[in-house]
């Protein structure tokens, strides 16, 4: 068997894998609110990438990210879309602040994502040799935030499509992470951050993350946030139930991909 047939053949066996856990979360065999859904497979990249296709994504359930896998879908899931991004007179203002840039240095967003020094941490050695692998093979980007030429922000995830799942983010100066997303969101949702209308009340707007905010039969582009918090309603993100979220990532699943850097070095985002 050639490298391209084994491959191919690793795919489809993720896929095959994967297809009848999305079946089992559609019709509702899985219960609804159970976020913990498979336990088990360890990573790799195939199987990652697949799963993201079938609406899970993996985390450590031991201490700090350990084994054993866990394959989550959260219900209710968090989502940014399309026109949906709030962004106030402040933070377009921080933004003009900093350079952004995409895919310039993935492997230093992943690894400041992965300081063992912040709370909650969860990403292991083993999540960062499968990122940086789907990195290599043009499925996973970073957004970059500088600061002259110091690193202070940024976020990485899995792009597939018109369908981008953020895995994790990272800032340290004020509003660098709330950069990379506005940043994020015009590269794959073509949110552009200066054709936002909120004003600075945006920051404390009523946002109360109803899934009644968004119209599941209406394809377009999808940024899944996992669990809208706080912090990311403020931003726009909403909640939508998980049989909503799988018919949206089926959609997005069938849109162009987002215009990411094709060279090495990354690229510059203005």
């Amino acid at each position: 068997m050639s490298r391209t047939e084994r491959a191919s053949s690793q795919r489809r066996a993720a896929d095959e894998y994967w297809a009848p856990v999305r079946e089992a979360l559609l019709d509702g065999r899985v219960p609804a609110q159970e976020e913990l859904v498979v336990l088990g497979p360890p990573l790799h990249p195939d199987l990652v990438l697949s799963a993201y296709r079938h609406g899970l994504f993996p985390m450590g359930t031991g201490p700090h990210g350990r084994p054993p896998m866990g394959w989550w879908s959260p219900d209710p899931r968090g989502v940014i879309l399309p026109g949906g991004l709030r962004v106030s007179r402040s933070l377009r203002k921080s933004a003009r602040r900093f350079r952004v840039s995409v895919d310039e240095d993935f492997a230093a967003v992943l690894l400041a994502c992965a300081d063992p020094g912040r709370a909650g941490r969860w990403i292991t050695a083993d999540v960062i040799a499968a990122y940086v692998d789907l990195h290599r093979r043009g499925h996973a980007h970073s957004v970059e935030v500088w600061a002259d030429d110091r690193l202070v922000g940024g976020l990485y995830g899995v792009s597939s499509g018109g369908f981008f799942a953020g895995e994790s983010m990272f800032h340290r100066e004020r509003d660098a992470s709330k950069v990379a997303l506005l940043a994020l969101a015009d590269l794959v949702l073509g949110d552009p951050a200066d054709s936002a209308d909120s004003a600075d009340s945006a920051d404390s707007a009523d946002t109360d993350g109803s899934a009644d905010a968004v119209s599941p039969a209406a394809p377009g582009r999808l940024l899944d946030v996992q669990w809208a918090t706080p912090h990311l309603r403020s931003l726009g993100a909403v909640e939508v139930a998980r049989g909503d979220y799988l018919r949206l990532l089926a959609g997005a699943l069938t849109l162009p991909d987002a215009p990411w850097p094709t060279g090495r070095g990354g690229a510059a985002w203005t």
